[in-house]
C-alpha cells in the first residue's frame, strides 16, 4: 500500500494499480494451492499422508513427556483463537470508525466473520477427521481440515498489515512483518505439535485464510 502519515485517512484508500496485481497474483496463488491440497487430502495421496503421519507423531513422542513444550504450545494457540482475534481486531475496527474509515473498517468485519463461515463450508465438504493419538496432550472438537486456528491467523496478520502497513515508516515494516510472518508459522506448529492437527490442515488454513484476504481486498479496492 502507498506510504501514508499517521494523520492521512485519505491515502489508506488510494487505489494503486501495482498493489492490485500484486495481490491478484498472491490470491490466485494461494487458490491454486488450496485447491492443489484439498485435492491430494481428499484422494489420500499416500506421501501427502506420510508426511501429516510422521510430523503428528513425532511432535507427540516429544511432547508426551514434556510438559513444558505442551503448555507454551497451548499458550501459543490460544494466541490465535477466535476469542483472541476478537479482542485483537475490535479495537481496530473501533479506530478506523473513529478516523472515518468505515470502508476499511467493514472490511476487516467481513474478512473475520466471511473466513470463519468459509471454514466451517470447506470443512463440511471436505470432512476429514482429526489426527487419533492412544494419549493426546490436547484435544479439539470438530473436523481437521482447513485448521481454523491458522486461517485465522493468517486472515487476522494479513488484516492488521493492511491497515499498519501505510502507518509505519519504512524502517518498521520489514519488522511488522517478519513478526506477523513467525507469528503465523508459529501459531501454525502449535495445533500440530498438540496433535489437534495435521501438517495439510494448517497448509491449507494458510492457503485459504490469504486467498480470502486478497480476493476481498481487490473487491473493496
Amino acid at each position: 500500500m502507498p506510504d501514508a502519515s499517521p494523520g492521512s485517512s485519505t491515502s489508506l484508500a488510494q487505489p494503486s494499480g501495482p498493489r492490485d496485481v500484486h495481490l491478484a497474483l498472491a490470491g490466485a496463488l494461494m487458490a491454486v494451492l488450496f485447491a492443489a491440497t484439498v485435492l491430494l487430502v481428499d484422494h489420500r495421496w499416500a506421501p501427502l499422508l506420510k508426511a501429516d503421519q510422521s510430523a503428528r507423531d513425532g511432535l507427540h513422542y516429544y511432547g508426551i513427556n514434556r510438559p513444558g513444550f505442551v503448555h507454551t504450545m497451548q499458550v501459543i494457540s490460544a494466541s490465535g483463537s477466535p476469542l483472541a482475534w476478537v479482542v485483537i481486531l475490535t479495537p481496530v475496527v473501533v479506530c478506523l470508525l473513529w478516523r472515518r474509515l468505515p470502508r476499511l473498517a467493514v472490511f476487516v468485519v467481513v474478512a473475520v466473520l466471511g473466513s470463519a463461515l468459509l471454514n466451517v463450508v470447506v470443512k463440511t465438504v471436505v470432512h476429514r477427521a482429526r489426527p487419533v493419538l492412544t494419549d493426546p496432550v490436547a484435544h479439539a472438537h470438530g473436523l481437521s481440515f482447513p485448521s481454523a486456528h491458522a486461517q485465522g491467523a493468517a486472515v487476522g496478520y494479513v488484516l492488521l498489515l493492511l491497515v499498519v502497513l501505510p502507518l509505519l515508516s519504512r524502517r518498521w515494516r520489514k519488522g511488522a512483518v517478519t513478526f506477523a510472518v513467525v507469528a503465523v508459522l508459529v501459531i501454525g506448529f502449535s495445533r500440530i505439535a498438540l496433535g489437534v492437527h495435521y501438517v495439510s490442515d494448517v497448509a491449507g488454513g494458510y492457503f485459504l485464510g490469504v486467498a480470502w484476504v486478497a480476493a476481498l481486498a481487490i473487491a473493496f479496492d
